[in-house]
């Protein structure tokens, strides 16, 4: 429903790079019809020559959905396209990483439905996870249309402030940056008791990526996951001893890891 909604109105798309990409392909492919979308973007991919999109054309005055998807760099350059667009019957979505809702109300008007999101890397295979959070002007049926078009590269979960997005940037947001880093720790591990770089490389991927997707479909949770696959006094529990340490193992460290990203998105945020 919420998809038939921004057939009729159009949605434009400002930025069209990886995450961009991947959303629209994913609307595409549910069904929104090419002719009511408009994209914005300096480099179009050939890719995106070939979806029947509208490419840097005049932008509809109303549209029922504007997405903004431009790096925070390129922020400055963009906002000013969007300024001479209808406030009431356009809904402003941005997955564009550390802009806080007031600079977008700042930008374009404290009137506008504006909800921003936080999607990660995964959504480039649809396997991302996105949170979201609209401004005093965004009703529950905003917040349902960006769940609708961000649903298509992944899990949609709603918070209760904006000012969660920093926990969420921490954890979500970096957080397929720490599980690259523990493969190639995991294979250079592999690597050090004796196998060839290759094979140590492939078995921590897969091993990663299995247990991640055990993880999510099983209906156990992790720690009863962990007590399944550890045998008393074997293997498992000997790695787990040096891992689970509370003074030196994995719980500090993370904790120490999600908080400095966090931190860090704070800093950002109040520059």
């Amino acid at each position: 429903m919420a998809l038939d909604k921004v057939a009729g109105g159009g949605l434009v798309l400002l930025g069209c790079g990886k995450m961009g990409s991947a959303m629209l392909e994913g609307w595409l492919d549910g069904g929104l019809p090419p002719a009511s979308v408009w994209v914005i973007d300096p480099d179009p991919s050939e890719w995106l020559e070939r979806t029947g999109v509208h490419i840097n054309a005049d932008l509809p005055a109303a549209p029922a959905v504007v997405l903004i998807a431009v790096k925070p760099q390129m922020m400055g350059e963009a906002l000013p396209t969007l300024r001479g667009m209808d406030g009431e019957g356009t809904l402003f979505v941005s997955v564009a990483a550390g802009t806080p809702i007031a600079a977008f109300e700042t930008a374009l008007g404290a009137d506008r439905r504006i909800v921003r999101a936080m999607p990660n890397t995964p959504a480039a295979v649809g396997r991302g996870i996105t949170a979201i959070v609209g401004n005093a002007r965004a009703g529950a049926g905003d917040l349902d249309t960006a769940e609708a078009l961000l649903g298509a590269v992944g899990q949609v979960v709603r918070l209760d402030g904006e000012a969660q997005m920093d926990a969420v940037t921490g954890v979500s947001g970096s957080g397929p940056a720490y599980v690259f880093h523990m493969i190639e720790c995991l294979a250079a591990a592999g690597e050090a008791e004796g196998l060839a770089p290759d094979l140590a490389m492939k078995l921590a991927q897969a091993t990663v990526a299995g247990a991640g997707a055990l993880a999510e479909g099983s209906g156990e949770t992790p720690a009863q996951l962990r007590v399944n696959v550890t045998s008393p006094n074997g293997t498992t529990q000997a790695g787990l001893e040096v891992l689970m340490d509370p003074e030196t193992g994995l719980p500090p460290l993370m904790r120490r890891t999600v908080a400095a990203a966090a931190n860090r998105s704070r800093e950002l945020r109040d520059d």
